[in-house]
């Protein structure tokens, strides 16, 4: 068994990024807007924020009030779309409830949808465009399994989890590479799911519920990667796999924390680089 180190990769992903900043003929810019107090998506845009320093990128940070009407809301995301320090566009979810997420993020053209939550980038992905601007954590993925050399041509590959952010643009960008892809989701029966898995080649774990893939769903030398991360009730991280049991059965697994999370970051200032270097294309 070995670990897919996210946090090693992400921390080279970095490093060359940032030299190619450095030579970026103009400031790389990336907006952020934060609405409300939720402490966990405080905590997620300081990191982004710091993230973004790290390695060169200008961040345009913006701060509504939990009160913040649509409006407001919409007329902040409009003058970072508008300003063209501004190459990224990023709003961080979740929006307080009385906000309409859709609409808002609907005002992000996709050509500064770093995020890749667009339906214009969505159906690029599925075109297997090169343009398209990829959902960070599917991307993240992506990088992480080719950094190992992992096969993906001809494999079976189960999607646990068919969300727009992970399971959807995942499934899309594996069916890209070759893969043989199973979409499965909390719908999907329970002994189907197991049966599906135990024949896997890779399996990935998208699903918001903590252990969910368990050692007897596991066929042994499979690899597998866990999207999910949880507070156990002694204050210890966990996934969405029992990683304690099935680390041993498989090749290569994800920690948590420490790989798939800094990947995430990673892909989201890729991605801000390279809107940098199309919209300079454009200009």
């Amino acid at each position: 068994m070995e670990l897919l180190n996210g946090k090693l990769l992400s921390e080279r992903i970095r490093a060359e990024l940032a030299e190619k900043i450095k030579a970026f003929p103009k400031p790389v810019g990336l907006g952020v807007l934060l609405v409300g107090n939720d402490p966990a998506s405080a905590v997620y845009v300081r990191n982004k924020i710091a993230a973004c320093k790290s390695c060169g990128i200008v961040s345009f940070e913006r701060r509504l009030a939990e009160t913040a009407t649509q409006a407001e809301v919409e007329k902040a995301v409009l003058e970072l779309v508008n300003d063209p320090a501004v190459h990224g566009v990023l709003v961080q979810l979740p929006l307080p409830a009385h906000i309409h997420a859709e609409a808002v993020l609907r005002l992000i053209p996709a050509e500064k949808d770093v995020d890749g939550f667009t339906p214009a980038n969505i159906g690029k992905l599925a075109l297997n465009r090169e343009d398209a601007l990829i959902a960070c954590t599917p991307a993240g993925i992506l990088a992480l399994l080719r950094f190992y050399r992992i096969p993906l041509r001809g494999k079976k590959v189960v999607m646990i989890g068919t969300s727009n952010i992970v399971g959807k643009p995942m499934t899309l960008l594996l069916m890209n590479e070759g893969a043989t892809v199973t979409a499965c989701q909390s719908k999907t029966d329970p002994l189907y799911l197991k049966a599906l898995c135990r024949t896997a080649d890779i399996i990935i774990v998208a699903t918001g519920k903590p252990k969910l893939l368990t050692a007897d769903m596991v066929n042994p030398g499979a690899v597998v990667v866990d999207v999910g991360i949880h507070r156990t009730e002694d204050g210890k991280l966990c996934g969405d796999v029992d990683f304690a049991n099935v680390a041993p059965l498989t090749s290569f697994i994800t920690p948590v924390p420490g790989g798939v999370g800094p990947m995430t970051i990673a892909m989201l200032l890729c991605n801000t680089y390279l809107a940098a270097t199309m919209a300079e294309a454009r200009a």
